[in-house]
């Protein structure tokens, strides 16, 4: 299958040379460089993945994604930035993208990601130097959880049970994208990239113990024996 892609960044030099490089994997349908006129593209185009930057000089992509989506919901989007904030990742992901890699990743692994998110996959590629937040002990775990949310606590505890995709749309009655979505987000939010590392994470240093039930109040009772 010949994957076609549509560049949007305004930033001339880096989207031409990155068009060529993508030239030899993919058809390159072209490169739009003003924001306001990317839902117009896709409709003419019809690119299996549209590739954007998150900054324009008119503005921040992500502010536009949900129009950007509407225009060809067929298209898979994946942002492509410089910026290194959670909070951006969040709402790529929330406003339906498919797919959020930093520009400090390299070719191989963009090209990769492509590929993933015509395959139906959700795909988080954020910068390496994040993972070595792992090495820095439990405190700096326990910090990296607490930005997970509710639902990717549950995935995570999942992960450590050893369930697969499947199985755990089952148990939680969504989506296989949904899951996917929240597993990759909660491997960017760990610093992690496998769900084996996120799983060794999670009970290596016990992230999940502060929210499992059982164990809360198991601890409460020995608080309480304690006092007495």
């Amino acid at each position: 299958m010949n994957i076609s892609v549509l560049l949007c960044d305004d930033h001339v030099l880096f989207s031409d040379a990155l068009a060529s490089v993508l030239g030899h994997e993919f058809e390159v349908l072209g490169v739009i460089d003003e924001m306001a006129g990317i839902p117009a593209a896709i409709r003419r185009h019809r690119p299996d993945v549209c590739l954007l930057d998150r900054r324009f000089v008119d503005g921040d992509a992500l502010d536009r994604l949900p129009e950007i989506r509407a225009a060809r919901p067929a298209t898979k989007v994946v942002v492509l930035t410089a910026d290194q904030d959670d909070d951006g990742l969040h709402r790529a992901l929330a406003g339906g993208a498919a797919g959020y890699v930093q520009k400090t990743c390299g070719v191989a692994t963009l090209t990769a990601a492509l590929r993933s998110v015509v395959a139906g996959e959700v795909v988080v590629h954020v910068a390496s130097e994040r993972s070595a937040l792992r090495s820095r002990g439990s405190a700096e775990a326990a910090r990296l959880a607490e930005h997970l949310t509710a639902r990717e606590r549950e995935c995570l505890a999942m992960l450590v049970e050893g369930l697969s995709t499947s199985e755990m749309v089952a148990r939680l009655g969504v989506a296989t994208t949904t899951v996917r979505t929240h597993i990759q987000a909660l491997l960017s939010k760990l610093g992690v990239h496998s769900r084996l590392e996120a799983a060794s994470l999670a009970v290596r240093y016990s992230l999940l113990d502060e929210h499992h039930p059982r164990r809360r109040r198991r601890r409460n009772g020995e608080l309480g024996a304690e006092a007495g």
